[in-house]
């Protein structure tokens, strides 16, 4: 009787483990779902220590914005989507709560900012943990990851 209980508690944590493994394969552009479990926390990269989502996607800033608010649409939007949320997110590991904000996209859709600057996915950037596209020029400015105090990676 006990070994079959603790067989069936491993085949439920090893279900569990499953399902993770697969939330975790959604790409930035699911991502961009408004979620009650958004968060930001400063992580290692190739560029030193940078923002990342809760999930642990990596974080741009776009230099055509100007402070506070977003001007990624369409064509931009689809390659560089924006960090969508119901509300101010979280301070996770190392992240200021007091650089955390929102501002109002045109279609009424909270997105995320730090420091003042918009936050945004790439597209390309498939993975937890992976920067494709740090210090591109593209839509007419630059994109750039962020430091945990909120300055540009340049």
């Amino acid at each position: 009787m006990t070994t079959k209980r603790s067989f069936l508690s491993f085949v439920v944590v090893l279900l569990v483990l499953a399902g993770a493994a697969v939330f975790a394969r959604a790409t930035p552009a699911a991502a961009t779902t408004a979620s009650a479990r958004t968060s930001v926390a400063v992580g290692k990269s190739n560029y030193g220590q940078i923002l990342f989502d809760g999930r642990g996607y990596a974080l741009y800033a776009f230099t055509s914005d100007p402070r506070g608010r977003a001007t990624c649409y369409g064509a931009c939007a689809k390659a560089w989507p924006p960090f969508i949320v119901k509300s101010r997110p979280a301070a996770g590991l190392r992240a200021k709560a007091s650089l955390l904000g929102v501002t109002r996209r045109r279609d009424g859709r909270l997105q995320a900012t730090y420091a003042g600057r918009p936050l945004y996915y790439y597209v390309g950037d498939t993975k937890p943990g992976i920067v494709l596209c740090q210090n591109v020029k593209e839509y007419g400015g630059l994109w750039l990851v962020l430091r945990g105090s909120g300055a540009l990676v340049r």
